[in-house]
């Protein structure tokens, strides 16, 4: 559990407690705050994988920052992002801010590793995280969601600006959006994040599973999506079947820079 009070003038009642499901042949657990939104899904014979598409291409950051120093997350759900990271990237210190306490008490069931020297937990707006930064970060994750959808303060024209200020001169945004025909405002969003960040360091990504999420990746280096000679292979170190599930996510991710570089005349 983390160490950290609860978001000031709020208590535990103010936010909805989520559950937990699991199938009856136990090969799934996921997060729900209602019975028709998947909040996070776990697969019990791969707890540290990613199991659900746009969470395998949040980790298109690295096709350009494959050994971040600092990741901040906001947003812990069930972990996914959190456990894929510790494992993968030992090099890396990982902050997380999750606004729900009750979210937090639920880490244990899905196996998200205890705090320690490279992870901390916090229960905490993620706004205020950004807004003020126990330092600058290499990559920003952010998969903030409540029972209603995406908060209005992890979407804000002043969210984003106070995203890139949290990042190092090269770090990178990952945003999971809601996207598709019922989302009129994911165009509104991503406008801000290219107000932010600029339109040519901006990459957005569909889910390519429900249709309904996508990926945006931004760049404090205003050059780094006008390169052609991003890696295809993984970090040194970095275990070879994980690399191997990624590589669809991987594929979806140069498809969608390889067309927005051709549709700008950058490529």
């Amino acid at each position: 559990m983390p160490d950290t009070p609860e978001p000031t003038g709020e208590t535990a009642d103010d936010h909805v407690r989520p559950y937990v499901y699991q199938d009856q042949a136990r090969t799934v657990r996921a997060l729900h705050f209602s019975l028709s939104e998947i909040q996070s899904r776990m697969r019990m014979d791969d707890p540290d994988g990613l199991d659900l598409a746009y969470t395998q291409r949040m980790m298109g950051f690295l096709l350009w920052q494959p050994r971040p120093a600092s990741i901040a997350l906001i947003g812990l759900g069930g972990g996914s992002l959190v456990k894929f990271c510790h494992r993968h990237l030992p090099d890396s210190t990982l902050q997380v801010a999750e606004i729900n306490p009750h979210v937090i008490a639920l880490r244990g069931d899905f196996g998200i590793p205890p705090d320690s020297a490279r992870l901390r937990v916090v229960c905490q707006d993620g706004a205020v995280l950004v807004r003020d930064p126990p330092q600058r970060f290499d990559v920003l994750l952010v998969d903030g969601f409540d029972w209603e959808g995406l908060p209005d303060a992890l979407c804000s024209q002043a969210f984003y600006d106070d995203c890139a200020q949290a990042l190092t001169d090269t770090g990178w945004l990952v945003a999971n959006l809601p996207s598709g025909a019922s989302q009129p405002l994911f165009a509104v969003h991503v406008a801000r994040i290219r107000q932010t960040f600029g339109a040519d360091a901006v990459l957005v990504v569909g889910d390519g599973e429900r249709g309904t999420n996508s990926v945006v990746l931004a760049c404090r280096d205003a050059q780094a999506l006008r390169r052609r000679d991003i890696t295809t292979r993984g970090p040194a170190g970095f275990d070879a079947a994980a690399w191997r599930a990624l590589q669809p996510a991987m594929a979806a991710v140069r498809r969608a820079l390889l067309q927005q570089q051709a549709d700008t005349g950058t490529a």
